[in-house]
């Protein structure tokens, strides 16, 4: 299982603004993508304009149609304008302890 994350460094006061536009995009994804798939994103307490967002995949084909898709390009060009700064990454599963619990709503 191969994971995708972000970490997003959003413009003040555009906080709100970003979390429904990365929404659309994780939307979009599970719709489109990766049915079924499911993503998470996390802010930071201390640093309220800080995000982290992660999600699995079955393989790195699937990550690869989607970062290159039109979808994905025109979603994530409109969050790039909520933006300061932001990581991508593609991550292998190390290690995990105990199943991951179901967030609300699922």
């Amino acid at each position: 299982m191969l994971y995708t994350s972000g970490t997003w460094f959003v413009k003040a006061d555009r906080e709100e603004e970003f979390v429904e536009a990365w929404s659309e995009l994780a939307r979009w994804t599970a719709a489109e993508i990766a049915p079924g798939a499911h993503a998470m994103l996390l802010r930071d307490r201390d640093e309220q304009s800080r995000f982290v967002s992660f999600g699995p995949w079955e393989n790195e084909e699937q990550i690869v149609a989607w970062r290159e898709s039109e979808g994905f390009a025109a979603r994530v060009e409109a969050i790039r304008e909520l933006l300061d700064e932001f990581e991508a990454h593609t991550l292998d599963l190390a290690a995990q302890v105990g199943d991951w619990p179901a967030s609300e709503g699922e």
